[in-house]
């Protein structure tokens, strides 16, 4: 019988521009970029020089403190640049495609015959191990540690989010695959949502399913684990992207790394949002060049409007990405009487404005803050929208008092900052929570080490 978690807190933003479950074709310009920034937690050593010839499935660079800790090439070609920083901090490394693509061969597995430690060992060696996480840090998982549990959530609920069933059609047996390889490293958690009805997911084998019935973030696989099976201090467990279970799949089966993942492209911005197939590190300026009008002021989004970053310039598909959303900057807005005037057309959680008579409606927000940073107010706005048993307003104000000791009673071991990017978009104090709570656990991890 399945697990059903019931859960109340929560937020469902009703955004325009939801994508379209059909696909369009998108022919690359053949550049791509694997940033080390996606991979939180990595302190990165390039293994590669410009002008070399790598194929997919190559490493291009590793993890200073963990060496057979590797991240692959997704495509081969020749390394054009090794883009840097202040302090030479490596931003990305940028490989132009071959017309004709080689593959490292890794060699074919049956999953059924393999041990954990050797699904480790083969995911190190074809540079995919980084693509799983843990908790506590929310960082990049260290394979000499063994997680009490692996958690997938199926469920993506934030506003605008990609439908993994529609990517996952097709691609059952690789997914299965995946499940099996992580079950067999440690008991495998699989979240999915009330509304979700594949049998690959409800279905799935050698993992426990468990429905997730509520409002944005019962998603978060932060929030599954803290109804299914939290974590204390001095315990670990690892979380990993339902998109990265297919690439495990695929790497099984045909002993190849494919990093190619099914894209939301979304957002109010957006002529026609449909999906598309990209492959991780592609480069955005192709698939952007005729999708929303230049002519407007707007923001465009590397992966989901609550959690993603801004793409400046050159921008490429982040490895973790399912969705590139496209929303006005607001820059341009000039509204009469300012805050004064009754709003019809805006969406606010507390009803300030009157769009709470409207139910359904979906709104085309900007990016506009509406608002400075002020004194941080206690008034269980954060509570109402994270459906975890912390005291998240509390945890807030240890983190930026710098009080460990404070920070660990209150639960930080078990967040992220995703979990709290609805608290930051209710905020009447306007503080960029997940900033606060990165740098939170970036602290607390410098002090255990």
């Amino acid at each position: 019988m399945v697990n059903i978690i019931k859960l109340r807190k929560g937020l469902d933003i009703k955004l325009s521009g939801e994508a379209e479950k059909k696909k369009i074709q998108l022919k690359s310009n053949g550049k791509y970029c694997l940033s080390p920034v996606d991979f939180v937690g990595v302190t990165p050593k390039v293994v590669v020089k410009e002008g070399d010839h790598v194929k997919a499935g190559s490493a291009l660079f590793i993890n200073k403190n963990c060496s057979e800790l590797k991240f692959s090439s997704p495509v081969s070609g020749k390394v054009t640049a090794v883009v840097r920083g202040d302090r030479r901090k490596v931003l990305g490394i940028v490989v132009e495609a071959d017309d004709k693509q080689e593959y490292v061969d890794y060699g074919v597995k049956n999953v059924d015959r393999m041990s954990g430690d050797e699904v480790i060992n083969q995911l190190l060696e074809a540079g995919l191990f980084g693509y799983i996480n843990q908790l506590p840090y929310d960082v990049v998982a260290c394979p000499t540690d063994k997680p009490k549990a692996i958690f997938v959530s199926a469920l993506r609920d934030k506003p605008l989010a990609s439908d993994f069933e529609f990517e996952l059609q097709g691609q059952e047996k690789e997914w299965q695959t995946g499940l099996t390889a992580l079950s067999l490293i440690a008991k495998t958690h699989l979240g999915v949502g009330a509304r979700q009805t594949s049998k690959a997911l409800l279905e799935a084998k050698d993992v426990e399913v468990t429905i997730f019935d509520g409002p944005c973030p019962a998603g978060n696989v932060g929030v599954q684990v803290n109804h299914l099976d939290p974590v204390n201090k001095g315990e670990i467990v690892w979380t990993v992207d339902p998109s990265a279970v297919i690439f495990f799949g695929r790497l099984l089966l045909t002993g190849h790394v494919q990093l190619t993942r099914t894209v939301a492209v979304c957002g109010s911005e957006v002529r026609q949002p449909q999906y598309v197939d990209m492959l991780v590190g592609e480069e955005l300026q192709t698939l952007l060049s005729n999708t929303y009008d230049k002519s407007h002021s707007v923001r465009v989004i590397n992966g989901n409007v609550l959690t993603g970053r801004v793409v400046k310039g050159e921008g490429y598909l982040g490895a973790h990405s399912s969705e590139v959303t496209v929303i006005p900057e607001g820059d341009n807005a000039d509204e009469f009487a300012g805050w004064i005037m009754p709003r019809f057309n805006q969406y606010s959680q507390n009803r300030s404005y009157f769009s709470w008579l409207f139910g359904s409606k979906k709104y085309a927000l900007d990016a506009r803050v509406k608002g400075g940073q002020r004194h941080m107010i206690m008034s269980g706005e954060y509570d109402s929208v994270i459906p975890m048993d912390i005291y998240a307003e509390y945890l807030v104000k240890a983190i930026i008092a710098g009080n460990i000791d404070r920070m660990e009673q209150l639960g930080i071991y078990e967040v992220s900052p995703e979990d709290f990017a609805l608290a930051e978009f209710v905020d009447s104090s306007k503080l960029e929570l997940q900033r606060i709570v990165r740098e939170g656990l970036d602290m607390l991890r410098k002090e255990n080490s």
